[in-house]
């Protein structure tokens, strides 16, 4: 799911093509994508892109007489920027927007169609989708800290948890817990002074950092390579493979339909958490540090 760097840089490029242009028309090519009946696409048509920005996760499009597009895309939802009336996709293609230097166009890979376009009027009726979290890069440690205390959480849902974060989500929350030195599963009840100022400013410095860094190799194009997994990236996604920092093999912890990924030796201090469904599996024989883990797989490669 493109979180609060790649919306970011979506924004920064979306910006500089479309304010300032009329939104020619509107194409859908799935039924799933629009979620509202009133207003209609088709009102803004016509009307000046004044401004686009970001709440949470949704993508905003601002029109003339206070007309909104309110784009999600979800997991597997990403943008394209084409030339004038480009075809939309057979396969994944949700909608264009055209406008005279190009086309928007909206995909979506996955069989469950998620993303989602809201056109809204009127202000006052963006606060909907506000889910009230503070924005990372613009609060001070107290704001954070007081985020972070509003519930007896683990680490790694409170840093997900619109309500209390905005833009943060399965990725980033990896790489800012690494950098933190802090486990996933750590209760945010539990946490020192000096662990949540750890936190707030590995949260602060990874998602600084990754915006300067898809800001560089982005340069003047559009962003077509937005993926929850990067290279660089220290833990997210790299199961088995070696930590930048300490060497140790990332661990992961599997639910639903994310991974959760860590250094066992960075942030928790040897401990192998357990996997839910592994460790069911393998009941008594699950290792619960770095060491029974190196003898299992010694014990199997002899097997």
């Amino acid at each position: 799911m493109p979180e609060l760097p790649d919306l970011t840089i979506y924004i920064e490029c979306l910006k500089p093509r479309l304010i300032g242009l009329p939104l020619l028309g509107v194409r859908l090519k799935s039924p799933f994508l629009l979620r509202t009946f009133e207003p209609k696409p088709a009102d803004a048509q016509g009307k000046i892109v004044s401004d686009i920005f970001r709440i949470g996760k949704h993508i905003i499009f601002e029109f003339g007489e206070e007309l909104f597009f309110v784009l999600h895309l979800m997991i597997a939802g990403r943008l394209h920027w084409r030339e004038p009336l480009a075809k939309i996709p057979p396969k994944g293609g949700l909608a264009a927007l055209d406008f005279s230097g190009g086309a928007l166009v909206i995909t979506e890979f996955s069989s469950k169609k998620r993303a989602s376009l809201h056109v809204i009027r009127g202000r006052e009726a963006l606060g909907q989708f506000d889910r009230g979290g503070v924005e990372p890069l613009q609060c001070d440690f107290e704001t954070f800290r007081r985020a972070l205390a509003g519930e007896n959480h683990t680490l790694k849902r409170s840093l997900t948890d619109p309500r209390l974060f905005s833009g943060i989500g399965n990725s980033y929350s990896d790489e800012i817990l690494h950098r933190a030195r802090l486990s996933p599963l750590a209760l945010t009840s539990k946490l020192s002074d000096g662990e949540s100022a750890r936190l707030y400013e590995a949260c602060r410095s990874t998602i600084t950092a990754w915006i300067e860094r898809l800001r560089e190799e982005t340069g003047n194009r559009f962003p077509e390579k937005v993926t929850a997994f990067r290279d660089g990236m220290a833990v997210h996604g790299r199961f088995g493979k070696p930590c930048p920092v300490c060497g140790s093999p990332v661990q992961r912890i599997v639910y639903a339909e994310n991974e959760c990924n860590y250094c066992p030796s960075c942030q928790t201090g040897g401990k192998i958490l357990a996997d839910r469904a592994l460790s069911r599996l393998l009941k008594g024989e699950w290792p619960r540090t770095l060491e029974e883990l190196e003898e299992m797989g010694k014990k199997r490669t002899k097997e």
